[in-house]
Protein backbone atom coordinates (compact mmCIF):
# COMPACT_ATOMS: atom_id res chain seq x y z
CA UNK A 1 0.00 0.00 0.00
CA UNK A 2 1.06 3.10 -0.92
CA UNK A 3 1.61 6.07 1.79
CA UNK A 4 -0.73 8.86 1.85
CA UNK A 5 -1.51 11.68 3.19
CA UNK A 6 -4.69 12.52 5.02
CA UNK A 7 -6.05 14.59 7.61
CA UNK A 8 -6.30 14.99 11.30
CA UNK A 9 -2.79 15.50 12.11
CA UNK A 10 -1.60 13.56 15.99
CA UNK A 11 -5.19 12.61 15.71
CA UNK A 12 -5.63 10.84 12.95
CA UNK A 13 -4.00 7.29 14.47
CA UNK A 14 -7.18 5.18 16.68
CA UNK A 15 -6.91 6.71 20.02
CA UNK A 16 -5.36 9.76 20.38
CA UNK A 17 -7.18 12.70 21.38
CA UNK A 18 -5.45 16.73 21.42
CA UNK A 19 -6.38 20.24 22.97
CA UNK A 20 -4.69 23.71 23.28
CA UNK A 21 -5.81 26.28 25.17
CA UNK A 22 -4.81 30.07 26.25
CA UNK A 23 -4.15 29.47 30.19
CA UNK A 24 -2.19 32.54 30.73
CA UNK A 25 0.96 31.67 30.71
CA UNK A 26 1.48 34.47 27.71
CA UNK A 27 0.55 38.25 27.70
CA UNK A 28 -1.50 38.16 24.69
CA UNK A 29 -4.86 36.18 25.11
CA UNK A 30 -5.59 35.59 21.70
CA UNK A 31 -2.19 33.40 21.77
CA UNK A 32 -2.90 29.60 23.43
CA UNK A 33 0.00 28.96 25.74
CA UNK A 34 -0.68 25.05 26.37
CA UNK A 35 -1.27 21.79 24.21
CA UNK A 36 -1.94 18.19 25.43
CA UNK A 37 -1.76 15.40 23.92
CA UNK A 38 -3.66 11.49 25.25
CA UNK A 39 -3.22 8.59 23.79
CA UNK A 40 -6.31 6.27 25.53
CA UNK A 41 -4.06 3.54 26.08
CA UNK A 42 -0.35 2.91 27.20
CA UNK A 43 2.11 3.53 24.45
CA UNK A 44 5.74 3.10 23.57
CA UNK A 45 7.11 6.03 23.48
CA UNK A 46 10.45 7.66 22.10
CA UNK A 47 12.61 10.97 21.84
CA UNK A 48 15.41 12.69 21.10
CA UNK A 49 17.00 15.90 22.44
CA UNK A 50 18.36 19.05 21.62
CA UNK A 51 22.83 18.82 22.22
CA UNK A 52 23.42 22.41 23.61
CA UNK A 53 24.71 21.90 27.02
CA UNK A 54 22.38 23.84 28.23
CA UNK A 55 18.90 22.15 28.31
CA UNK A 56 15.95 23.21 29.26
CA UNK A 57 14.41 21.35 32.74
CA UNK A 58 11.47 19.27 30.82
CA UNK A 59 14.34 17.67 28.78
CA UNK A 60 15.66 16.22 31.81
CA UNK A 61 11.90 15.50 33.16
CA UNK A 62 11.18 13.17 30.03
CA UNK A 63 14.32 11.54 29.87
CA UNK A 64 13.86 10.23 33.48
CA UNK A 65 9.91 9.24 32.43
CA UNK A 66 9.83 7.75 29.23
CA UNK A 67 13.32 5.59 30.59
CA UNK A 68 11.09 2.65 30.52
CA UNK A 69 10.02 3.08 26.84
CA UNK A 70 6.35 3.97 28.26
CA UNK A 71 4.12 7.01 28.32
CA UNK A 72 0.39 7.77 27.24
CA UNK A 73 0.62 11.94 27.29
CA UNK A 74 2.19 14.88 26.05
CA UNK A 75 2.00 18.40 27.91
CA UNK A 76 3.70 21.29 26.44
CA UNK A 77 3.34 24.97 27.37
CA UNK A 78 4.88 27.94 24.90
CA UNK A 79 5.47 31.87 26.34
CA UNK A 80 8.48 30.28 28.53
CA UNK A 81 11.33 27.68 28.03
CA UNK A 82 11.52 26.71 31.57
CA UNK A 83 15.12 26.83 31.21
CA UNK A 84 18.09 28.30 33.47
CA UNK A 85 15.35 28.41 36.58
CA UNK A 86 16.25 26.92 39.94
CA UNK A 87 12.64 25.70 40.40
CA UNK A 88 12.85 24.19 36.63
CA UNK A 89 12.64 20.29 37.05
CA UNK A 90 9.93 21.28 39.97
CA UNK A 91 8.27 22.74 37.90
CA UNK A 92 8.12 20.47 34.72
CA UNK A 93 7.64 17.44 37.39
CA UNK A 94 4.20 19.37 38.53
CA UNK A 95 3.11 20.19 35.01
CA UNK A 96 3.48 16.12 34.71
CA UNK A 97 1.08 15.50 37.77
CA UNK A 98 -0.87 17.98 37.06
CA UNK A 99 -2.10 16.45 33.70
CA UNK A 100 -1.52 13.12 35.04
CA UNK A 101 -4.21 14.04 38.09
CA UNK A 102 -6.50 15.36 35.49
CA UNK A 103 -6.21 11.68 33.16
CA UNK A 104 -6.05 9.08 36.15
CA UNK A 105 -2.47 8.11 34.72
CA UNK A 106 0.96 8.21 36.56
CA UNK A 107 3.05 11.23 35.86
CA UNK A 108 5.68 8.86 34.90
CA UNK A 109 4.09 8.33 31.60
CA UNK A 110 3.46 11.98 30.55
CA UNK A 111 6.22 13.55 28.48
CA UNK A 112 6.76 17.31 29.18
CA UNK A 113 8.21 20.19 26.87
CA UNK A 114 8.19 23.99 27.16
CA UNK A 115 9.11 26.20 24.44
CA UNK A 116 9.89 30.48 24.92
CA UNK A 117 12.06 32.59 26.58
CA UNK A 118 15.37 31.46 28.10
CA UNK A 119 15.36 32.42 32.17
CA UNK A 120 12.32 33.92 33.37
CA UNK A 121 10.94 31.52 35.75
CA UNK A 122 7.14 29.68 34.37
CA UNK A 123 4.73 30.28 36.96
CA UNK A 124 2.65 26.93 37.78
CA UNK A 125 -0.49 28.46 38.51
CA UNK A 126 -2.73 29.81 34.81
CA UNK A 127 -1.27 25.79 34.09
CA UNK A 128 -2.90 24.30 37.29
CA UNK A 129 -5.99 26.67 36.71
CA UNK A 130 -6.26 25.61 32.99
CA UNK A 131 -5.49 21.91 33.23
CA UNK A 132 -9.37 21.37 33.71
CA UNK A 133 -10.39 23.33 30.76
CA UNK A 134 -7.43 21.34 28.51
CA UNK A 135 -8.58 17.94 29.36
CA UNK A 136 -12.04 18.55 29.39
CA UNK A 137 -11.73 20.04 25.59
CA UNK A 138 -9.79 16.28 24.81
CA UNK A 139 -11.10 15.75 20.91
CA UNK A 140 -10.26 15.75 17.65
CA UNK A 141 -8.10 18.92 18.01
CA UNK A 142 -4.76 18.19 16.53
CA UNK A 143 -5.07 22.03 15.14
CA UNK A 144 -5.71 23.34 18.64
CA UNK A 145 -2.42 21.79 19.95
CA UNK A 146 -0.14 22.71 16.86
CA UNK A 147 -1.65 26.14 17.74
CA UNK A 148 -0.82 26.49 21.47
CA UNK A 149 2.94 24.83 21.07
CA UNK A 150 4.11 28.42 18.49
CA UNK A 151 6.10 30.86 19.31
CA UNK A 152 7.15 32.80 16.50
CA UNK A 153 5.54 30.63 14.21
CA UNK A 154 3.46 32.14 11.62
CA UNK A 155 1.91 29.11 10.44
CA UNK A 156 0.31 25.61 11.93
CA UNK A 157 2.36 22.73 11.25
CA UNK A 158 0.80 19.28 11.27
CA UNK A 159 0.82 16.03 9.08
CA UNK A 160 -0.37 12.97 9.14
CA UNK A 161 0.05 10.04 6.82
CA UNK A 162 -1.67 6.53 6.10
CA UNK A 163 0.06 3.11 5.22
CA UNK A 164 -0.10 -0.90 5.92
CA UNK A 165 1.40 -2.94 7.46
CA UNK A 166 0.21 -6.82 8.31
CA UNK A 167 -2.73 -6.28 5.98
CA UNK A 168 -4.15 -3.72 8.64
CA UNK A 169 -4.32 0.09 8.28
CA UNK A 170 -2.01 1.79 10.35
CA UNK A 171 -1.80 5.76 10.78
CA UNK A 172 0.72 8.70 11.98
CA UNK A 173 0.31 11.88 12.58
CA UNK A 174 2.52 14.84 14.02
CA UNK A 175 2.48 18.31 14.90
CA UNK A 176 5.61 20.75 14.88
CA UNK A 177 6.77 23.88 15.97
CA UNK A 178 10.26 26.26 15.21
CA UNK A 179 10.67 29.52 12.82
CA UNK A 180 13.57 30.78 14.81
CA UNK A 181 16.54 29.31 17.09
CA UNK A 182 17.04 26.48 14.37
CA UNK A 183 20.16 25.08 13.49
CA UNK A 184 21.11 21.08 12.81
CA UNK A 185 22.34 19.22 16.26
CA UNK A 186 18.87 17.37 17.05
CA UNK A 187 16.34 18.78 16.94
CA UNK A 188 16.03 22.89 16.76
CA UNK A 189 12.37 22.60 17.44
CA UNK A 190 9.64 20.82 19.37
CA UNK A 191 8.17 18.20 17.45
CA UNK A 192 5.62 15.51 18.96
CA UNK A 193 4.55 12.10 16.44
CA UNK A 194 1.71 9.82 17.44
CA UNK A 195 1.13 6.48 15.69
CA UNK A 196 -1.42 3.78 16.04
CA UNK A 197 1.50 0.87 14.72
CA UNK A 198 2.35 -1.54 17.59
CA UNK A 199 6.32 -1.22 17.57
CA UNK A 200 8.79 -2.10 20.60
CA UNK A 201 9.99 0.85 22.12
CA UNK A 202 13.46 -0.35 21.27
CA UNK A 203 12.63 -0.10 17.73
CA UNK A 204 10.72 3.01 18.10
CA UNK A 205 13.82 4.83 19.67
CA UNK A 206 16.42 3.78 17.12
CA UNK A 207 13.78 4.73 14.11
CA UNK A 208 13.19 8.05 15.32
CA UNK A 209 17.41 8.42 15.95
CA UNK A 210 18.20 7.35 12.64
CA UNK A 211 15.10 9.28 11.33
CA UNK A 212 16.07 12.76 12.43
CA UNK A 213 19.94 12.74 11.15
CA UNK A 214 18.01 12.57 7.37
CA UNK A 215 15.46 15.01 8.65
CA UNK A 216 15.58 17.54 11.81
CA UNK A 217 19.15 17.79 11.81
CA UNK A 218 18.95 18.59 8.05
CA UNK A 219 17.31 21.85 9.06
CA UNK A 220 18.86 25.22 10.00
CA UNK A 221 17.05 28.78 9.95
CA UNK A 222 19.84 30.89 11.84
CA UNK A 223 22.74 29.11 12.88
CA UNK A 224 21.39 28.80 16.86
CA UNK A 225 20.80 24.87 18.74
CA UNK A 226 18.12 25.97 21.10
CA UNK A 227 17.99 24.44 24.42
CA UNK A 228 14.56 22.66 24.44
CA UNK A 229 14.35 20.85 21.32
CA UNK A 230 12.55 17.89 21.12
CA UNK A 231 11.04 15.29 18.87
CA UNK A 232 9.24 12.52 20.56
CA UNK A 233 6.81 9.75 19.34
CA UNK A 234 4.21 7.78 21.03
CA UNK A 235 2.96 4.35 19.06
CA UNK A 236 0.07 2.97 21.16
CA UNK A 237 -0.77 -0.30 18.94
CA UNK A 238 -4.45 0.38 18.13
CA UNK A 239 -3.60 -0.46 14.39
CA UNK A 240 -3.60 -4.28 15.37
CA UNK A 241 -0.73 -4.93 13.78
CA UNK A 242 1.57 -7.49 15.17
CA UNK A 243 4.13 -5.65 16.73
CA UNK A 244 7.36 -4.56 14.87
CA UNK A 245 10.35 -6.25 16.84
CA UNK A 246 12.85 -6.85 14.06
CA UNK A 247 14.10 -4.87 11.32
CA UNK A 248 11.92 -7.05 8.59
CA UNK A 249 10.00 -5.48 5.96
CA UNK A 250 7.05 -3.76 8.60
CA UNK A 251 10.20 -2.22 10.13
CA UNK A 252 10.93 -0.86 6.95
CA UNK A 253 7.62 0.22 6.30
CA UNK A 254 6.86 1.92 9.58
CA UNK A 255 10.60 3.57 8.90
CA UNK A 256 9.33 5.08 5.81
CA UNK A 257 6.06 6.17 6.80
CA UNK A 258 7.81 8.07 9.57
CA UNK A 259 10.71 9.85 7.24
CA UNK A 260 7.34 11.06 5.51
CA UNK A 261 5.91 12.65 8.16
CA UNK A 262 8.99 13.88 9.25
CA UNK A 263 10.19 15.63 6.01
CA UNK A 264 7.04 17.34 5.60
CA UNK A 265 7.44 18.58 9.13
CA UNK A 266 11.06 19.96 8.49
CA UNK A 267 9.94 21.75 4.95
CA UNK A 268 7.32 23.70 7.29
CA UNK A 269 9.51 24.45 9.73
CA UNK A 270 11.87 25.61 7.15
CA UNK A 271 9.63 27.58 5.41
CA UNK A 272 8.55 29.56 7.79
CA UNK A 273 11.96 30.82 9.26
CA UNK A 274 11.25 34.04 11.16
CA UNK A 275 11.28 36.81 8.28
CA UNK A 276 11.41 34.35 5.70
CA UNK A 277 9.88 34.54 2.35
CA UNK A 278 11.41 31.50 0.87
CA UNK A 279 12.33 27.58 1.48
CA UNK A 280 15.32 26.83 0.02
CA UNK A 281 15.85 23.09 -0.53
CA UNK A 282 19.95 22.59 -1.41
CA UNK A 283 19.33 18.75 -2.67
CA UNK A 284 22.86 16.72 -3.31
CA UNK A 285 23.79 13.97 -4.95
CA UNK A 286 26.34 11.30 -5.56
CA UNK A 287 28.45 11.78 -3.15
CA UNK A 288 31.65 9.35 -2.22
CA UNK A 289 29.06 8.96 1.38
CA UNK A 290 26.38 9.62 3.18
CA UNK A 291 27.96 11.84 5.66
CA UNK A 292 29.50 13.85 3.24
CA UNK A 293 26.36 14.56 1.25
CA UNK A 294 24.69 15.60 4.14
CA UNK A 295 27.71 17.76 4.74
CA UNK A 296 27.49 19.85 1.79
CA UNK A 297 23.58 19.99 1.75
CA UNK A 298 23.67 21.92 5.15
CA UNK A 299 26.56 23.67 4.67
CA UNK A 300 25.00 25.50 1.67
CA UNK A 301 21.97 25.92 3.77
CA UNK A 302 23.27 27.20 6.36
CA UNK A 303 24.90 29.68 4.22
CA UNK A 304 24.25 33.12 5.95
CA UNK A 305 25.62 34.77 2.42
CA UNK A 306 23.76 32.31 0.06
CA UNK A 307 20.59 32.90 2.25
CA UNK A 308 20.82 36.58 1.45
CA UNK A 309 21.21 36.11 -2.19
CA UNK A 310 18.59 33.97 -2.13
CA UNK A 311 16.76 36.90 -0.39
CA UNK A 312 17.66 39.32 -3.46
CA UNK A 313 16.94 36.72 -6.05
CA UNK A 314 20.89 37.14 -7.04
CA UNK A 315 22.28 33.84 -9.13
CA UNK A 316 25.70 34.05 -7.06
CA UNK A 317 26.62 30.98 -7.03
CA UNK A 318 30.05 31.35 -6.03
CA UNK A 319 28.39 31.23 -3.17
CA UNK A 320 27.08 27.40 -3.47
CA UNK A 321 30.91 26.57 -3.87
CA UNK A 322 32.22 28.70 -1.43
CA UNK A 323 29.92 26.88 1.38
CA UNK A 324 30.87 23.43 -0.30
CA UNK A 325 34.39 24.11 0.61
CA UNK A 326 34.51 24.80 4.12
CA UNK A 327 31.54 21.83 4.91
CA UNK A 328 34.21 19.35 5.46
CA UNK A 329 32.81 16.91 3.48
CA UNK A 330 35.29 14.78 1.15
CA UNK A 331 34.50 16.51 -2.54
CA UNK A 332 36.37 16.72 -5.92
CA UNK A 333 35.69 20.62 -6.60
CA UNK A 334 36.35 20.57 -10.13
CA UNK A 335 33.47 17.71 -10.65
CA UNK A 336 30.92 19.37 -9.03
CA UNK A 337 27.44 20.69 -10.77
CA UNK A 338 24.99 23.03 -9.60
CA UNK A 339 21.47 24.45 -10.50
CA UNK A 340 18.82 26.25 -9.60
CA UNK A 341 15.79 24.99 -9.82
CA UNK A 342 11.97 26.29 -9.04
CA UNK A 343 8.46 26.21 -10.80
CA UNK A 344 9.67 28.86 -13.01
CA UNK A 345 12.63 26.39 -14.32
CA UNK A 346 16.14 25.09 -14.36
CA UNK A 347 19.17 26.91 -15.06
CA UNK A 348 22.71 25.75 -15.03
CA UNK A 349 25.10 27.94 -13.52
CA UNK A 350 28.40 25.85 -12.50
CA UNK A 351 29.85 22.94 -14.60
CA UNK A 352 33.34 20.68 -13.10
CA UNK A 353 33.92 23.65 -10.78
CA UNK A 354 33.67 26.45 -13.05
CA UNK A 355 31.13 28.94 -13.85
CA UNK A 356 28.62 28.54 -17.28
CA UNK A 357 26.96 30.82 -19.79
CA UNK A 358 23.56 31.32 -17.98
CA UNK A 359 20.40 33.69 -18.74
CA UNK A 360 20.50 36.29 -15.58
CA UNK A 361 16.87 36.78 -16.35
CA UNK A 362 15.68 33.51 -16.06
CA UNK A 363 17.90 32.84 -12.87
CA UNK A 364 15.88 35.87 -11.63
CA UNK A 365 12.43 34.67 -12.03
CA UNK A 366 13.46 31.06 -10.50
CA UNK A 367 14.42 32.78 -7.69
CA UNK A 368 11.58 35.12 -7.18
CA UNK A 369 9.80 31.81 -6.37
CA UNK A 370 8.64 31.09 -3.01
CA UNK A 371 9.93 27.77 -3.20
CA UNK A 372 14.19 27.04 -4.24
CA UNK A 373 16.22 24.21 -5.28
CA UNK A 374 19.58 24.37 -4.82
CA UNK A 375 21.05 21.06 -7.39
CA UNK A 376 24.47 20.24 -6.19
CA UNK A 377 25.69 16.62 -8.29
CA UNK A 378 29.44 15.88 -6.68
CA UNK A 379 29.55 13.76 -9.19
CA UNK A 380 32.00 11.32 -6.93
CA UNK A 381 30.04 8.52 -5.83
CA UNK A 382 26.31 7.68 -5.23
CA UNK A 383 25.00 8.97 -2.32
CA UNK A 384 22.87 11.94 -1.48
CA UNK A 385 21.17 13.87 0.86
CA UNK A 386 18.53 17.18 0.96
CA UNK A 387 18.94 19.72 3.71
CA UNK A 388 16.23 22.78 4.67
CA UNK A 389 16.53 25.93 5.44
CA UNK A 390 15.26 29.71 4.32
CA UNK A 391 16.06 33.05 3.29
CA UNK A 392 17.55 35.81 5.89
CA UNK A 393 15.48 38.73 5.24
CA UNK A 394 15.76 42.05 6.78
CA UNK A 395 12.69 40.91 9.16
CA UNK A 396 14.80 38.50 10.89
CA UNK A 397 16.55 40.93 13.12
CA UNK A 398 13.44 43.13 13.79
CA UNK A 399 11.74 39.93 15.25
CA UNK A 400 14.59 38.59 17.36
CA UNK A 401 15.58 42.85 18.22
CA UNK A 402 12.03 42.88 20.48
CA UNK A 403 11.63 39.31 20.96
CA UNK A 404 10.83 39.39 24.52
CA UNK A 405 8.88 42.34 24.57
Amino acid sequence: MEIKFIEKGVCAPIGFKANGIHCGIRRNKAKSDLALIVSDTPASAAAVYTQNLVKGAPIIVTKSNIADGKAQAIICNSGNANTCNADGVYIAESMCALAAGKLNISPKDVIVASTGVIGQPLPLAPIASGMEKLVEGLGNNSRLAAEAIMTTDTIVKEVAVEFEIDGRICRMGGIAKGSGMIHPNMATMLAFLTTDAAITPELLQEALSEDVKCTYNMISVDGDTSTNDMAAILANGRAGNKIISDKGTNYKTFVKALRKVNTELCKKIAADGEGATKLITCSVVNAKDAESARKVAKSVITSNLLKAAMFGADANWGRVLCAIGYSGADVDISAIDVSFVSPAGRVAVCKNGAGVPFSEELAKEILNEKEIVISVNLNGGSYGADAWGCDLTYDYVKINGDYRT
